[in-house]
């Protein structure tokens, strides 16, 4: 947590700030409030599911605040990261509202086994973190930094090719079962002569395709062109903005990531649209946001280690163990590889899968450093200018 955090925590003046907590869902929000004036009052209330009815419950509170005797000068609010996205926080901020969003895994929760849990319940667990969290207690809980709307915008590209590739994969999967049913298995719907080779198939029995199953696979031919133009004109703008001559913020990160070897565009595009474009106060903090931190698990007599956390961003941390494998082949020399071989020595090939993921998050940070501050990993080689 930077300074200037926690003098913002420290001169938080109570009596004319109210504090709001925000549980999200589709039917209905819920609030959980800390009003100045009333603080022995649960100022809980469910609300319709949009902004103008937060907006009026956020005025009901400076009322019943007014109505007491007391002003309110500062909103602060909170609700967890999820399916809602960031739409909310930047509207909230527009309307002078400071806002904190939540990691919903980093709160802790009640260990019963038959804990009672409702919308009202969150509301109020998240209201008590966030005032702990404004006390100055960070570990409470971790804040999701807030994107620019124009970088979640230009992160949709990323995450659509990886959806569209999980679609090809399908449709080649279910023509090659249909193919399958009859003896033929020497098909690759992914070559560009598919339509000819589909017409010069025969099946197990040496007879042309039926023509039920013909007509199938054309229409699953269809949709997979489809798919594969797709991901081509994704592919063909992501290469611009690598070698773009004037190039955003952003495109500065790719083209720097790619100077390295063993960093193609793809990678490089990933890292930053998915990481690198927002603000983090140290390596540790980005780490965890990548779900690459370690979980222990150590009581009593009991130690042992459970492996990563995974709380993070699935995406960034597939990308992060690809390029650890790949960091090895293509920069042997660096202090990040040298590392990794000191640890892992001539042990099997199960201790190098775990030691691997240590190395991602080491790479990930030495890359962050990278193209925020200019600094070379030690060791580490540059793509021949052309």
């Amino acid at each position: 947590m930077s300074q200037s955090s926690n003098i913002l925590m420290r001169d938080i003046n109570y009596d004319h700030t109210l504090v709001l907590a925000i549980e999200l869902s589709n039917k209905s929000w819920v609030l959980a409030a800390q009003v100045p004036g009333l603080p022995q009052t649960k100022a809980q209330r469910t609300i319709e599911p949009n902004k103008n009815a937060l907006l009026a419950a956020i005025d009901g509170y400076r009322a019943r605040a007014a109505a007491v005797g007391y002003a309110v000068e500062r909103v602060i609010t909170t609700y967890e990261a999820g399916w809602s996205g960031f739409w909310l926080a930047r509207w909230l901020v527009a309307q002078g509202v400071e806002v904190h969003v939540v990691q919903p895994s980093s709160v802790p929760v009640d260990r019963r086994m038959r804990r009672a849990k409702s919308d009202g319940i969150d509301a109020e667990l998240l209201l008590r973190t966030l005032l702990a969290w404004l006390r100055g207690e960070p570990r409470v809980c971790s804040m999701v930094p807030i994107p620019d709307e124009a970088d979640e915008d230009a992160r949709r590209c990323v995450r659509e090719r990886t959806e569209l590739l999980s679609e090809r994969v399908g449709l080649t999967n279910r023509i090659g079962a249909v193919l399958a049913t009859l003896g033929v298995g020497d098909y690759n719907p992914l070559l560009q002569s598919r339509r000819r080779r589909l017409a010069e198939l025969r099946t197990g029995l040496g007879e042309p395709i039926p023509p039920n199953a013909l007509a199938k696979i054309e229409r699953l031919l269809i949709r997979l062109e489809l798919v594969l133009a797709q991901i081509a004109e994704l592919e063909r703008k992501r290469d611009e903005v690598a070698a773009a001559d004037a190039p955003d913020r952003a495109g500065k990160m790719i083209q720097r990531l790619t100077s390295l070897r063993g960093i193609g565009v793809q990678s490089a595009t990933v890292l930053v649209r998915e990481a690198f474009v927002r603000h983090f106060a140290n390596g540790k903090a980005l780490g965890s946001y990548a779900g690459l931190t370690s979980t222990p698990y150590s009581s009593g007599g009991i130690d042992r280690e459970q492996g990563i956390g995974k709380a993070g961003n699935r995406r960034l941390r597939t990308v992060m163990v690809e390029l650890a494998w790949l960091w090895q082949r293509y920069q042997p020399g660096t202090a990040q590889v040298a590392w990794f071989r000191d640890r892992v020595g001539s042990t099997g090939r199960r201790i190098r899968k775990v030691m691997v993921v240590a190395l991602a998050r080491k790479l990930l940070i030495a890359l962050w450093r990278f193209v925020i501050d200019g600094v070379v990993p030690e060791g580490a080689v540059m793509k021949p200018s052309i």
